[in-house]
């Protein structure tokens, strides 16, 4: 078996009841932004926002991560108020009507409280705890935890992207987000670690990155990669556009599964879906020598 392959009994802990990570989990992107460099805002209102995650749910999505903040690089932050009236309408119709777990996608605590007192399962904050306030928020709920690696913020980030080896900078760096959520009380049992393709990392840093998960993995906690449609991917491609990179984001998820990571964050969630499952069966098969 491949190496850095989850034991099979590996889980998240979630309210109700663990997830189970014996097989690959797709998170599906449900953007509510009206500047989203990948859906051009077509999903910010509450039923156009139904009817783009029940078509995620049908194409095989775990999980629908719903975001009212653009985090691209350069993008500008909006208030809490901004955010919380773009993202809650559409957490409290998503909780009522499907049955599947929603993440707040938010790094502000204000945002992350009220999401979490409409019933959202998971808060996926790409700041890892940039807030003073999130991990007391955090801690205080029974929610999931995505806590991801980044610098600065959206507006500095790929400043900042100078690394002696990016997998162990990253690990370092992502390990004492890591201490800190636990040291605030949360279970390490809540917690995934996202090592933030695309943030605060240029160019060959993102494939370097994904090929050395296992590097990132020694901290003990399951692992997301979110790849999907990242400039990276273009640049590899060509220069492609954002839309034209699902399969290059398949052929990310597929290399960061067989690196060790369970849960892919991606916009197009059938061919993700198909992909890993597919890699998952044969990956897991052993191979005559």
């Amino acid at each position: 078996m491949t190496a850095g392959l989850a034991r099979a009994d590996a889980a998240w802990s979630l309210p109700g009841g663990e997830m189970a990570l014996e097989r690959p989990v797709v998170m599906g992107i449900l953007n509510v932004t009206p500047d989203s460099f990948s859906d051009g805002g077509r999903f910010r209102l509450p039923e156009p926002a139904l009817a783009r995650a029940r078509e995620m749910v049908e194409a095989g999505a775990d999980i629908v991560d719903v975001g009212g903040e653009s985090t691209r690089p350069g993008s500008a932050a909006v208030s809490a108020d901004e955010e919380t009236a773009r993202v809650l309408p559409v957490i409290a119709l998503l909780k009522q009507r499907l049955d599947v777990r929603v993440s707040a996608d938010t790094r502000k605590a204000e945002v992350a409280r009220e999401a979490l007192a409409l019933g959202a399962d998971v808060v996926n904050d790409v700041s890892g705890l940039g807030d003073p306030q999130m991990a007391s928020v955090l801690a205080a709920s029974d929610c999931g935890i995505v806590l991801m690696h980044t610098r600065g913020t959206p507006e500095t980030m790929q400043s900042l992207a100078k690394y002696g080896d990016v997998a162990e900078d990253v690990a370092s760096e992502l390990g004492s987000v890591l201490d800190r959520a636990i040291a605030a009380g949360i279970a390490a049992e809540r917690i995934v670690l996202d090592p933030g393709v695309g943030f605060a990392k240029a160019g060959e840093q993102n494939s370097e990155l994904i090929a050395r998960l296992g590097v990132v993995a020694r901290l003990g906690r399951p692992l997301l990669v979110g790849a999907s449609r990242k400039a990276f991917i273009g640049h590899l491609l060509g220069g492609i556009a954002a839309d034209g990179r699902d399969a290059g984001t398949v052929g990310a998820c597929v290399a960061g599964l067989a690196r060790g990571a369970r849960i892919f964050r991606v916009h197009d969630v059938r061919s993700a879906r198909h992909a890993l499952d597919v890699a998952w069966s044969i990956l897991r098969t052993p191979a005559a020598e």
